[in-house]
């Protein structure tokens, strides 16, 4: 049968179809891209680029500088959106492509869904090498792009512009499946960008993708309930999946009903309030005495939408009761089997809600209820001793988050490695969902400021404070002038320790002598004297230096009524941290070294190496 059909170049393809792809958000239907960020080059700029300009009123190009930072930021507004939405980005080959490898390894950790579009060589192979071409010596199908292959749930080349129909099909599919959601690498060749071919319109016809509810297998469920229901000392922990089924109401439906304590991972904290008297807080390295309490002696624990990565679990060596269950919520089957956990693959509100009809009249025992009660206050008590006001000459990172959580306290706060997270995690206040950005999967430093014009982007009516440290902010800081150049207001707080604060704690933890982290530690001739707020100033932003926790808030405040970027930077201390509710977190120490300091730190690692669980 004859089909209607359009010529087109394979990139005007793309772009058209990128713009059919809808989705419904709060009765709305919308375009599922928000947006595409490009860096152009010789690989996309005359096939990608011109595609791009004459949909730029449906698809808008955001120009940005510099590749990784560019697709930090479509991760996090993808993140912002709770995978409802998503961005995708484009650059030339070879450097351009290789810079968003990083990026690409931060979605696919954190199961984030981008779509990455990287120029690529020659199909037809006539001018190789091409400039910025990556030549293998066995094989010539070999191009850079292929380092996106490890970290992309979904990996094509295209070398015939007639391949860009069942791509694009596979990579939506990919991109809205909850399950399988992460990074898709379409590599064009350049040449094909160029190349038109008479696509069937059926292929533009306007397509809505709903999110899937993954319902519980009957089997599965009836072992989960029933494991619930025999537990005396029973746990919920709250991850990702919890935002990204939007399910925040079923969970405290379910912990009310039930009186379960909760507990949040980095990705799955805002899920409940944090005034909310059955939010335990943050788990694990990181965690709340509150938390780790109740995990260490907890007989289940219910992991819902979560990787129980190290960090939440102290390296497996958080749960120490001997008859523990672990029952895994989660749509992905990877996840809810780890650790001989009794899987439930499902939804996380489906199987939340399912699971609170199957359990009525069942909740836990007021004893646990009221120790869960005693612990969170006693833990509240101590955060607030840490967080309070100080006139110290360099306050502690703990003491700049309560001046923030005080002067912003409904911000979107954003941040992303260092030792900061170890602190926001713990103590950061979150209200409501999403409130809480933190990209700790992947630990990425830089994604900061770059994530933080992504949720700018998605949250455009949300007031977002991103915290950042110089480490941090010296590795990318350079979407500080995209921010500025598209009217994204952020405050930016840049915590100035001179160095690797955290890493330099943690060599000092493993009986390491203070080596090459700080900067008075480094090989130098002249420590640098950085003007971090010269600098951000240089690029546009109001800045100003503080020298108080006093003058932090006053500066918080008013940079709120700011109409551009503000930038507030603030000396800090880089050895004082919280302490209280941590856990172990297994590093390595060296078996043999000539320094007591190691020798002394390795008898207590081989001593923590006992409580890890196995298997």
């Amino acid at each position: 049968m004859a089909q209607n059909t359009i010529r087109l170049t394979m990139a005007q393809a793309v772009a058209q179809f990128l713009c059919a792809q809808k989705t419904i958000i709060d009765g709305e239907t919308v375009p599922i891209f928000g947006g595409l960020f490009a860096i152009f080059g010789h690989g996309n700029v005359a096939g990608v680029g011109e595609a791009l300009y004459s949909v730029q009123d449906q698809l808008p190009t955001y120009r940005a500088q510099n590749e990784q930072g560019m697709a930090h930021a479509a991760i996090a507004y993808s993140k912002a959106n709770f995978r409802r939405r998503f961005m995708a980005c484009t650059s030339s080959i070879g450097p351009g492509a290789l810079n968003m490898v990083t990026a690409a390894a931060l979605a696919h950790v954190n199961r984030i869904p981008v779509l990455l579009l990287p120029g690529d060589i020659f199909a037809n192979r006539l001018p190789d090498p091409v400039l910025q071409q990556v030549e293998d010596f066995g094989d010539g199908t070999i191009s850079a792009n292929d380092c996106f292959k490890p970290v992309s749930r979904y990996f094509d080349r295209i070398t015939r512009p007639e391949q860009i129909i069942p791509a694009l099909r596979r990579a939506m599919q990919v991109l809205t499946d909850p399950a399988e959601c992460g990074p898709v690498t379409l590599s064009l060749c350049q040449d094909v960008q160029a190349e038109a071919y008479d696509y069937p319109e059926s292929f533009f016809a306007e397509k809505v993708w709903m999110p899937r509810r993954i319902m519980p297998d009957a089997d599965e469920f009836a072992e989960a309930a029933a494991a619930l229901r025999k537990a005396s000392k029973p746990v919920l922990i709250a991850g990702g999946g919890v935002l990204y089924s939007e399910a925040t109401e079923t969970l405290m439906q379910f912990a009310e009903e039930h009186s379960v304590p909760v507990m949040e991972t980095q990705a799955g904290k805002s899920s409940l309030p944090h005034d909310h008297p059955l939010n335990m807080g943050s788990v694990g390295v990181t965690g709340s005495s509150a938390s780790n309490a109740l995990a260490k002696e907890a007989d289940l624990v219910l992991a819902v939408g979560t990787r129980l990565a190290d960090f939440t679990t102290g390296s497996w060596a958080l749960f120490q009761n001997e008859d523990l269950k672990i029952v895994g919520l989660n749509v992905q089957p990877f996840d809810a089997a780890k650790h001989n956990a009794l899987p439930l693959v499902a939804d996380a509100r489906a199987g939340l809600a399912a699971l609170d009809q199957a359990l009525k009249g069942w909740e836990v025992s007021d004893e646990w209820r009221t120790r869960a009660f005693e612990e969170k206050q006693t833990w509240l008590e101590a955060a607030d001793a840490v967080t309070a006001t100080t006139n110290a000459a360099l306050p502690s990172d703990a003491q700049v988050i309560g001046a923030v959580q005080r002067a912003r306290p409904d911000s979107v706060l954003v941040c992303a490695a260092g030792g900061l997270p170890g602190e926001l995690h713990k103590l950061w206040k979150s209200t409501g969902p999403g409130s809480y950005h933190l990209e700790y999967g992947f630990s990425t430093m830089g994604y900061e400021i770059a994530g933080g014009l992504g949720v700018k982007l998605a949250r455009p009516d949300d007031d977002v404070v991103v915290m950042v440290g110089d480490g941090s902010y010296m590795m990318m800081n350079s979407e500080l002038a995209s921010a500025i150049m598209l009217g994204a207001k952020l405050t930016i707080v840049l915590l100035d320790n001179a160095g690797y604060g955290c890493i330099n704690r943690l060599q000092m933890a493993t009986g390491g002598a203070n080596f090459n982290n700080l900067l008075k530690d480094t090989n130098h001739v002249t420590l640098p004297g950085i003007d971090f707020a010269a600098h951000a100033a240089s690029m546009g932003a109001s800045s100003r230096k503080v020298s108080s926790i006093s003058e932090l808030e006053t500066a918080l405040a008013e940079s709120k009524s700011e109409e551009r970027t503000s930038v507030i930077v603030i000396d800090t201390d880089p050895l004082e941290t919280t302490d209280a509710g941590g856990a172990w977190w297994d590093v390595a120490v060296p078996e043999v070294s000539d320094r007591e300091q190691v020798n002394s730190a390795r008898k207590g690692y081989v001593d923590a190496l006992k409580a890890q669980r196995i298997g």
